[in-house]
């Protein structure tokens, strides 16, 4: 059910290589699925040869033809949905229906950029002079490294690699060492469909001195990374030195406003299933939740009742409805959130220990009446753990939304449009769901401010972002 493990390199699938490997595991068993070879510097130089040698031919590709190529990649990932939906479940633990709903999400990506490489309009701008031509025009920034977390392995990668392709971009990507599986079935997918060699490049390995040395390579000419917003800083700071173009979408801590004109129970029930997608391990899922004091207890009653009816498990079990952490790690930090919360005073209405047993299975967790000085409202948890505090009116909820530098995602519930319009204006992040909470889809952009990074993906900025302006003053003799 699992895939093969490799690289991929100039067209090439690598399974033996120069810097050894790591076993992948299945969060729900701890069992090995599989044992991926790292990348060493022959093989990334490899990468980095191909990328650049391919870059000239893909550049001069049409956009018409290159979005032939994605559309066909597009349509093989959804041909092949339930075994990448396996893939994806055996390696990250998300339920077989967040799969599948992740991985056409992720060929919707493709049809997208598929098109929107056909929009890459210039423009003309009007002379002072006679017989001036003054045009602009877009073309790709050349070979691009992108670098993806381990909860999205599909969609997140296709949100980079699409708008790469369809710009013109050669790529090489290095996807999380705990997903690899996902990455490259949608690489297959993209060479059955055409690519040629040496455009799309995959590889693994130890992940700082990957990313330092792709960045710090004259070849690469963009970087898009997506994780903590502490390995963003660092290759921040790298492309920098290196004046390499950079899109960062880093942590969140996502605030939710509860209005108390809102439908209350709809408002508990909505949130508290968007926080439990992907078992809370998701940078925008809704974590800090700011509810109106008369709908306060109201609030926790209806998101205790949907919280205890969850179904925690094995993904590829179809009663599951919660899957498992993807790593003893994400249980560490969890444990240690919620211990400090309740040292804090913290009530625990429901939840707060991991599940005994085979599998990284922990119980979904509310927190009420937590402390600003809890660690958990200042670091995100990225887990199924959500912190419930009560406000005194929208001014304070706005107030306590805005008091982290982060500024991803942010969510609000009122049926009042004076309320809504304030909350849009008011608050200090990228993307805002109110009575709703999807916040992406390949149309629109996707991206954060502050400590969540900066740059957009998706939609017509997606595009862009892997484009430079060339600007052509012709006067005619």
């Amino acid at each position: 059910m699992y895939t093969k493990l490799a690289l991929l390199i100039d067209g090439e699938w690598i399974e033996e290589t120069s810097a050894g490997s790591e076993v992948v595991l299945n969060p729900a068993t701890e069992q090995p699925l599989g044992t991926l070879p790292h990348a060493g510097r022959p093989e990334l130089d490899r990468a980095l040869a191909a990328a650049d040698r391919a870059f000239g031919g893909w550049k001069r590709t049409s956009p018409y033809e290159r979005g032939q190529i994605l559309r066909r990649a597009a349509d093989l990932v959804r041909e092949r949905l339930d075994h990448i939906a396996t893939v994806l479940t055996l390696e990250e633990g998300k339920t077989l229906a967040e799969a599948k709903g992740e991985i056409t999400a992720a060929a919707e990506f493709f049809d997208w950029f598929a098109e929107e490489g056909r929009r890459s309009y210039g423009r003309i701008i009007p002379a002072r002079l006679a017989g001036m031509l003054q045009t602009v025009t877009q073309e790709p920034v050349g070979p691009v490294a992108c670098f993806t977390p381990w909860n999205f392995p599909a969609v997140t990668p296709a949100r980079k690699i699409a708008p790469a392709l369809a710009a013109g971009c050669t790529c090489i990507i290095k996807p999380a060492e705990e997903t690899p599986g996902t990455t490259l079935e949608i690489a297959r997918a993209l060479t059955d469909a055409g690519l040629p060699d040496g455009v799309l490049n995959v590889v693994f390995g130890n992940p700082a001195e990957v990313s330092e040395y792709l960045l710090r390579s004259p070849v690469i000419r963009k970087i898009s990374f997506t994780g903590s917003t502490t390995v963003g800083r660092h290759l921040a700071r790298i492309a920098g030195e290196t004046l390499t173009l950079a899109t960062m979408e880093l942590g969140g801590h996502a605030p939710v406003i509860v209005a108390k004109d809102a439908d209350i129970r709809r408002a508990a029930e909505l949130s508290m299933a968007i926080k439990l997608r992907n078992t809370g391990q998701v940078c925008t899922s809704p974590t800090r939740f700011f509810v109106e004091r008369p709908a306060y207890e109201e609030y926790l009653e209806h998101a205790r009742a949907l919280v205890e009816k969850q179904v925690i498990g094995d993904g590829l079990k179809p009663e599951t409805t919660v899957g498992p952490v993807a790593n003893a790690r994400r249980v560490a930090a969890i444990d240690d959130l919620i211990s400090d919360a309740l040292s804090h005073q913290a009530r625990l209405i429901v939840g707060g220990e991991r599940i005994d047993g085979v599998g990284l299975m922990y119980k979904p967790t509310i927190l009420a009446d937590i402390p600003d000085h809890a660690k958990a409202m200042s670091h995100e948890p990225f887990g199924p753990l959500a912190l419930v505090q009560p406000v005194e009116d929208i001014g304070h909820a706005l107030a306590r939304a805005n008091s982290l530098p982060y500024g991803l995602a942010g969510y609000a519930f009122t049926s009042s449009s004076a309320t809504a319009n304030r909350i849009s204006e008011e608050l200090a992040v990228g993307v805002i769901g109110i009575n709703q909470m999807v916040v992406t889809i390949p149309e629109t952009p996707f991206g954060g401010i502050g400590d969540s990074g900066w740059g957009r993906e998706g939609g017509i900025e997606g595009l862009e972002a892997y484009m430079n302006k060339k600007y052509v003053g012709h006067l005619q003799v």
